[in-house]
């Protein structure tokens, strides 16, 4: 998946730090956005997946103009429907940006919207 950055992007706009850069919530999303699509050759009928954890470092700027490639790959088998994805995001020059993993649980959708819409029934 590429993204261009845009002002819409940046540390200034969504308020995670005061200058005109990639903001790293934003980075975020994009790479878990990745994962759900590395995901779906995981889930049967009914089910879908949730994010359960984020490790990533961003380490380089990317102004605004700027393109990223992000990407997912699943570095380990589903163990008890946890998966957990390599990541990465690469600039237009080929730098590394960013790299971590991310998790996320296969849940059975309806069943996982149940609980969340009464709170009572996940304890």
């Amino acid at each position: 998946m590429q993204h261009e950055v845009t002002d819409a992007d940046t540390a200034v706009t969504v308020g995670s730090g005061d200058v005109p850069v990639l903001a790293t919530p934003r980075l975020i999303a994009w790479l878990e956005a990745a994962t759900v699509r590395a995901a779906a050759s995981f889930t049967g009928s009914g089910q879908t997946t949730v994010g359960t954890a984020v490790r990533v470092r961003h380490l380089r700027a990317t102004p605004v103009g700027g393109r990223v490639e992000v990407s997912a790959e699943a570095s380990a088998s589903v163990a008890g429907g946890r998966l957990t994805f390599a990541v990465q995001a690469v600039d237009g020059s080929g730098r590394l940006v960013a790299t971590g993993e991310i998790d996320r649980a296969v849940v059975d959708r309806q069943q996982f919207l149940a609980r969340t819409a009464d709170p009572a029934a996940g304890r």
